[in-house]
């Protein structure tokens, strides 16, 4: 790793810390303040305590089942990668696939955004594929992840529309005119930004100050990449494994609920909610999602009437469930079974 590779490691890193320290001192406030109200002594208060106590009350059946639930959302992930890779004239052995995968998110957690780059040398190692072919096929996979996100984001604000607005109403002191002001400046910005996009792309290649030829190389690399999807032979099931993929994520996250019984009540809204909050933490680039996770998970379900500890006690679950038990298992597994695997 190059001296640029280790200071975004330490930036980002240092984020993740800062953010979910400043979460533990703010719970840990809230939790000698209910202590007090309940009469019970300072010396007999610890957040730490009663994170392990919540961590032993976990029903670990459905912690079980979340991490096969994981699993099943990477068989369709590299089902769909092995589908990128046909039109190039290379068909990876599935066990090559899932395992470099697991590589990948195993990488994240300590240098984050390099899962990708790992995924594409090993597949490339062992299936003889150049790696600048391999990456883009990885680009693809996350254009449309990322299209996926806009549709979920979309439903889950279709959904529950009136919970959102309860909440900023309640939280920020909102009227229904404000909010819809807010909406409709999001949307004239919206306006705006493609109205930007089409005319940068509209300029020819030797036109416009550097920085306006960078961005349309971008975007013209980023269109490019969503339209090789048109490659793919069976476009059904490429379309099924993804959506499988986003289900799988969803049902990781609703799933969890049944197993800390503060949560257990909590329906499949709540669970669509939740899962968007936690996916846009996952996209900060802190190892893991550490500390963004975190904070997005416990406001969301703060929306649905859980008190703000047993919300931080449901994301610290799901976090060390998936984020580190699950990624850390499967990519040890993987990192020791691919050299065998392929060993001639």
């Amino acid at each position: 790793m190059n001296i640029k590779g280790i200071l975004k490691f330490i930036l980002f890193l240092s984020l993740g810390v800062l953010i979910l320290w400043l979460m533990y001192r703010s719970q840990s406030a809230a939790y000698l303040e209910e202590c007090q109200k309940d009469g019970i002594p300072i010396a007999d208060c610890s957040l730490v305590d009663r994170i392990v106590a919540d961590f032993k009350s976990v029903k670990w059946i459905w912690i079980i089942a979340i991490l096969f639930i994981y699993m099943l959302s990477n068989v369709f992930r590299a089902l769909r990668w092995q589908q990128l890779l046909q039109p190039l004239g290379k068909t990876p052995r599935f066990l090559n696939a899932l395992g470099t995968l697991m590589l990948g998110y195993f990488a994240n957690l300590g240098i984050p955004r390099s899962g990708e780059l790992i995924r594409a040398v090993s597949l490339s190692r062992y299936e003889n594929i150049s790696t600048e072919q391999t990456f883009a096929t990885i680009v693809v996979g996350r254009v449309v992840d990322f299209l996926m996100l806009f549709v979920v984001i979309g439903l889950a604000l279709l959904l529950s529309y009136d919970i959102f607005f309860d909440y900023f109403q309640q939280n920020f002191a909102m009227s229904t005119n404000t909010l819809l002001m807010y909406l409709g400046i999001l949307v004239l910005l919206g306006v705006i930004g493609l109205l930007v996009l089409r005319y940068i792309l509209k300029l020819p290649v030797d036109q416009g100050p550097p920085i306006v030829r960078k961005l349309k190389e971008i975007l013209n690399n980023f269109i490019e990449g969503l339209m090789s999807v048109t490659k793919v032979e069976n476009k059904p099931m490429f379309w099924i494994y993804t959506i499988g993929i986003w289900v799988c994520y969803y049902l990781m996250t609703y799933i969890c609920f049944f197993s800390f019984e503060p949560t257990s009540f909590l329906g499949p809204i709540a669970g669509l909610v939740v899962f968007v909050f936690g996916t846009l933490g996952i996209v900060f680039p802190s190892p893991g999602g550490m500390g963004s996770y975190h904070y997005l998970v416990t406001q969301a379900l703060i929306i649905f009437g859980i008190d703000s500890i047993n919300a931080f006690s449901f994301a610290m679950i799901i976090f060390f469930a998936i984020q580190l038990f699950g990624n850390i298992l499967f990519g040890m597994i993987s990192l020791i079974a691919l050299p065998i695997i392929n060993n001639k």
